[in-house]
């Protein structure tokens, strides 16, 4: 997915160094500037940039609402370990530096980003649900909300109560797990409460190879569930589908970085057309 200005993609090639070209189309360029930026690689980042040097180039004056689908570096959100970096206060700062009137992110990992950003306004987990066909399928098929972790918990109760002004109460099951710092691994994974003849829904705003979902998927059989959703938001899938089809009855996700011929039906991608370009 490209950088968009005012719903125009980016022109743009990469030089034999490894330095990227970007050229706007100027005649776009007014009072107000629409940038989304999907920021999936270092050189997205860095036609981020470029684009917003380009656009000030052409009107200094303009005011920049810029769009970060996904924040990139959002998950390194605390030093663990001696030596590391805090990546997303680094991240924060650099679009900070873009001086921009209103910076949208969706569904952050933590309370830490946007808390870094300026002019920062939040698409939340809930907003996208409530406002989705997903909404329609957990009510319709009476599905139970699952937390896969307590960073989670706030997040999903969110949802469960913006669904719930419907009338119909959408329960809510927490669950969680026990993680090495240093590998990533995880070690362990417990369920909270009663779960058994229950249809559940997992969701969390990140699935990259998708070991926490396929660990609670399987903790969730063990204590009697029947059928298993999943919804995230950001759908990396870094290992594809296969690793989770197997796990769940269908996988919903906002957006993802799965190429088009990677897509099959075992997933919905909820992404409006009028909230992102295609």
């Amino acid at each position: 997915m490209s950088i968009f200005v005012n719903n125009r993609p980016l022109n743009t090639f990469k030089f034999s160094g490894g330095e990227c070209y970007i050229k706007i189309d100027v005649a776009d360029i007014s009072g107000k500037t629409e940038i989304i930026a999907p920021l999936n690689s270092s050189d997205d980042i860095m036609c981020l940039l470029l684009a917003v040097d380009a656009v000030r180039r052409v009107n200094a004056n303009t005011a920049i609402h810029l769009t970060i689908p996904y924040f990139p570096y959002g998950r390194q959100d605390r030093v663990c370990n001696e030596g590391e970096s805090l990546s997303v206060k680094v991240m924060a700062d650099i679009i900070n530096h873009l001086n921009c009137a209103k910076v949208t992110i969706y569904d952050p990992h933590s309370d830490v980003t946007p808390a870094l950003l300026n002019n920062c306004y939040i698409v939340s987990l809930a907003d996208i649900v409530t406002n989705s066909s997903l909404s329609k399928d957990i009510l319709n098929k009476k599905l139970a909300l699952v937390s896969p972790d307590a960073g989670a918990e706030k997040k999903t109760r969110l949802a469960a109560k913006h669904l719930s002004i419907t009338g119909q109460t959408v329960e809510v099951f927490f669950s969680s797990k026990t993680r090495d710092t240093l590998t990533g691994n995880i070690t362990a994974t417990e369920v909270h409460g009663n779960v058994q003849g229950k249809n559940l829904l997992i969701v969390d705003d990140i699935c990259d190879g998708g070991r926490t979902f396929v660990e609670l998927a399987k903790a969730l059989k063990s204590g009697g569930a029947e059928d298993i959703f999943l919804y995230v938001t950001h759908g990396i899938f870094s290992k594809g589908l296969s690793e989770l089809v197997g796990h769940f009855k269908h996988i919903y996700c906002y957006h993802t970085m799965l190429a088009d011929a990677e897509i099959d039906d075992s997933i919905t991608v909820l992404r409006g057309k009028n909230e992102l370009p295609e």
